[in-house]
């Protein structure tokens, strides 16, 4: 099994929408028993928190399924639980090599694309359409990365 945690900020934004985004990848692929996809937070800020409603709209525009979700906080202990920590930028990376002493399971989502670049977030960039898009595409890679492993 490929066990993979999505991190960003608040975890209401960006990973949660990485986690729909690649559950709904690996559901059209029929490996669901072969993944455990989740999502958390480097802060405690949206702790308990609901996906925020720009994320569920792009979600419900692309007709992906998700269920209600509680912003989760990322803890040292996590670091058994998973081959793959993947954040959305580089603050979300060193908050990870930091909490985890080391970053030999930990990359950034556009690392699997030819677009090195960082997600922006949407909470302040307010655009949730190209958000959608970059991290669809950095799942899609990412996805199909681990298929061909």
């Amino acid at each position: 099994m490929t066990r993979i945690c999505f991190v960003c900020l608040g975890n209401i934004c960006r990973s949660p929408m990485a986690e729909f985004i690649m559950k709904d990848l690996v559901k059209k692929e029929g490996l669901e028993k072969e993944f455990l996809i989740e999502s958390r937070a480097t802060c405690n800020d949206e702790i308990g928190n609901d996906m925020h409603p720009g994320t569920k709209k792009m979600l419900d525009k692309h007709n992906i399924l998700y269920n209600r979700h509680y912003a989760t906080r990322l803890l040292k202990s996590d670091y058994d639980k998973y081959d793959y920590f993947i954040g959305m930028d580089n603050y979300n990376v060193l908050a990870m090599k930091k909490l985890f002493g080391t970053s030999d399971k930990v990359y950034k989502l556009l690392d699997f694309t030819k677009n090195n670049k960082e997600i922006d977030d949407p909470w302040y960039s307010h655009n949730f359409d190209v958000t959608y898009e970059e991290i669809f595409n950095g799942c899609k890679e990412l996805f199909n990365t681990l298929k061909n492993n």
